[in-house]
């Protein structure tokens, strides 16, 4: 009866475990047949400047952010670019923060990495976040910034405000692309 029994919970156990490995598989081919998809180009000269943050998923590193969020970008002599953000907290404080971004491939690649860590710790790959441009008008005016997770999402502007059409095409667009758009945050600009 023992023997029965550890052969029976062996043979349960491996049953288990094949159907967890084939629903891993599944899950992992879907994941690869709806990967975030970047723009084709960047042209990182016509990037640089100020972006207004109209909208992201909310994220730790912002919690204390109530407005006015904006993005600053400038070339470095290196080839790098100087990330200088800033947001008005509750209370009416200006929070800035500033990083360092690369981009990542060819010069024209669409995939950057940002660190706002300090230089001394730029060694260790926990520091930087990807930075996939994922949408871009033609005038470089409205894009959508995310990562190959899709943990994180911003919507920018070069405007503090966006076209209420403009932001729901947009919003489409980033629903073909499986992203839970439900969980954008609109972001207050104020004057």
């Amino acid at each position: 009866m023992i023997l029965f029994s550890s052969s029976r919970a062996a043979f349960i156990s491996t049953f288990c475990l094949l159907l967890v490995c084939l629903g891993s598989s599944q899950v992992i081919a879907q994941q690869a047949d709806q990967s975030v998809k970047t723009i084709a180009t960047l042209d990182v000269p016509r990037y640089l400047g100020t972006w207004y943050e109209i909208a992201k998923f909310p994220n730790w590193f912002q919690r204390k952010c109530a407005s006015n969020t904006k993005a600053v970008y400038s070339a470095k002599s290196d080839g790098n670019l100087r990330v200088q953000n800033s947001c008005k907290t509750a209370s009416g404080e200006t929070t800035e923060a500033e990083g360092l971004a690369r981009q990542i491939g060819a010069k024209d690649s669409p995939k950057l990495e940002v660190r706002f860590a300090p230089e001394w710790l730029s060694f260790i790959p926990l520091v930087w976040g990807d930075y996939w441009v994922i949408d871009l008008d033609p005038q470089y005016q409205v894009a959508a910034v995310s990562d190959p997770r899709r943990e994180y999402l911003w919507v920018l502007s070069r405007t503090p405000q966006l076209d209420p059409k403009v932001y729901a095409d947009l919003l489409q667009r980033l629903k073909q692309q499986q992203f839970d758009i439900q969980k954008l945050e609109l972001t207050t600009q104020k004057n």
